[in-house]
C-alpha cells in the first residue's frame, strides 16, 4: 500500500464534492434524454426521449403542446446546457485521476454501478460491498492497494430489509434494469430450488451481481424479498454492522458514480469477522479478507485511529460472539501481516486485553 499524491487526493475529493452537489441538486435538466414533438390528426404532442439503461430507446407521453409545456420544454434545455459545463468537468477529473494512479473500476461493472446509481438503488440504501467497495475505500483514503489482486466483476450489494427512515413509495427494480442493461443477465438457480434468485449472472462471463441483506435470526437463511428492489437478497450474519454506517464514494473510470460504501473501521473488522466463518475450502478467499483487513487496518492506525476505536466500541456492545471471532482471526493476521497487526494494536489497546484472555483460556483448555 503506498499513499497517492497529494494533488492526486484533492482531485479525488473533487470529484466527490462534484457529484454529490449534482446529486443534491438533481433537476429535470439531469434526466438523460430530450423532449420531442409528433402530430397526430393536425395536434402537436410533447415525448420525452429517452434510453434505458443498455441503449434501448423509449419514449413516454407527455401532454398535447401548451404554454405551459412550452415553459417546462424550454426549462430543461436551459438547465441542460448550463449542466454540461459540470459534466464535462467530471470527465476531466476523471482523466486526471486515472492518470494520477488513483484505483480504477472495470468498464463492465461500473457500467452495471452506473445503471444501479440511475434507478435509485443507492438513495433507498443499498451499499456496495466486497472487493468494488475496497478499490472506493482506497481512493477515499488516499492510497493504492498493492500486492494483491483487484480484478473482480462480482458485484454485491447489501441492504437491510426495509429502510429505517420514512422515504416516498419508491422502487428500484433490480432486475429490470439488468434486464436492460442487454449484457444477458441471467438469475443464478440457488441451492433450494424453491427459493428465489439472489444473484445474476452472464453467461460465459466473470460479470455477477449478487444481493446480500443481514441476518435477522441465525436460524433463518431463507433469501428475504426485498420490495423496495424487487429482488431477493441472500441473509448474512454480522452484514449490518457494516449496512447501519455507510459513507458516499466515487467509482473512477470515463466518469464518476456515486456509490455507498462501507464505513472504512467497519469494513475491516468485518472482514476479520467473515474470514473465520469461511470453511476450509475457501482458503484463497479468508487470505483476500484478511489482506483487505490488514491495509485499511493500517492506514486508519496510521491516519484515522479515532475512527477504529468507534468502531470497535460499537462491536464490542453487539456482544461476545462478535468479539471473540474478531479476536479469533488475529492469529493469522499477525502471522500474514505482522507490521499492520501492530499498528492495529496500537491504535485500538482495548484488543490486547482480549487477546490475553483468550490466550489463558486456550491453556486452561
Amino acid at each position: 500500500m503506498r499513499k497517492l499524491p497529494l494533488a492526486t487526493q484533492t482531485l479525488y475529493a473533487e470529484l466527490l464534492e462534484q457529484l454529490l452537489a449534482l446529486d443534491a441538486h438533481r433537476s429535470i435538466g439531469q434526466a438523460p434524454g430530450c423532449f420531442t414533438t409528433k402530430e397526430v390528426k393536425g395536434e402537436v404532442y410533447y415525448y420525452f426521449q429517452y434510453s434505458e439503461p443498455g441503449g434501448k430507446p423509449r419514449q413516454s407521453y407527455v401532454g398535447k403542446k401548451t404554454p405551459a409545456l412550452d415553459k417546462v420544454v424550454a426549462r430543461f434545455r436551459e438547465e441542460r446546457e448550463a449542466f454540461h459545463p459540470d459534466a464535462e468537468q467530471i470527465q476531466r477529473l476523471c482523466a486526471q485521476l486515472r492518470a494520477g494512479g488513483t484505483l480504477r473500476t472495470d468498464t463492465a461493472s461500473t457500467r452495471v454501478l452506473e445503471a444501479f446509481a440511475e434507478s435509485g438503488l443507492f438513495h433507498l440504501g443499498g451499499v456496495l460491498v466486497g472487493t468494488h467497495a475496497f478499490t472506493v475505500l482506497g481512493n477515499l483514503l488516499g492510497v493504492k492497494w498493492d500486492g494483491y489482486s483487484l480484478r473482480t466483476q462480482d458485484i454485491d450489494i447489501a441492504s437491510d430489509s426495509t429502510l429505517r427512515i420514512a422515504v416516498p413509495d419508491l422502487q428500484a427494480d433490480m432486475p429490470k434494469v439488468l434486464e436492460t442493461l442487454t449484457l444477458g443477465f441471467l438469475p443464478v438457480p440457488g441451492l433450494n430450488p424453491k427459493s428465489p434468485s439472489t444473484s445474476f449472472k452472464v453467461r460465459g462471463s466473470p460479470l455477477r451481481v449478487d444481493f446480500v441483506t443481514p441476518q435477522k435470526r441465525s436460524t433463518n437463511s431463507t433469501p428475504l424479498f426485498i420490495p423496495r428492489f424487487n429482488v431477493a437478497a441472500q441473509p448474512l450474519p454480522f452484514l449490518d454492522y457494516v449496512t447501519d454506517h455507510y459513507e458516499r464514494g466515487a467509482i473512477v473510470n470515463g466518469d464518476g458514480v456515486l456509490v455507498n460504501v462501507p464505513n472504512p473501521a467497519r469494513f475491516a473488522f468485518h472482514k476479520l469477522i467473515v474470514s473465520r466463518s469461511r470453511g476450509i475450502a475457501a482458503s484463497a478467499k479468508v487470505d483476500k479478507d484478511i489482506f483487505q483487513a490488514a491495509q485499511v487496518l493500517a492506514v486508519l492506525a496510521e491516519d484515522r485511529s479515532g475512527d477504529l476505536l468507534l468502531a470497535w466500541d460499537d462491536l464490542e456492545r453487539r456482544g461476545d460472539g462478535w468479539v471473540k471471532r474478531v479476536v479469533a482471526a488475529l492469529p493469522v493476521l499477525a502471522r500474514q501481516h505482522r507490521s499492520e497487526y501492530t499498528k492495529m494494536l496500537d491504535a485500538v489497546p482495548k484488543l490486547r486485553s482480549h487477546i490475553r484472555r483468550r490466550e489463558r483460556s486456550s491453556l486452561t483448555l
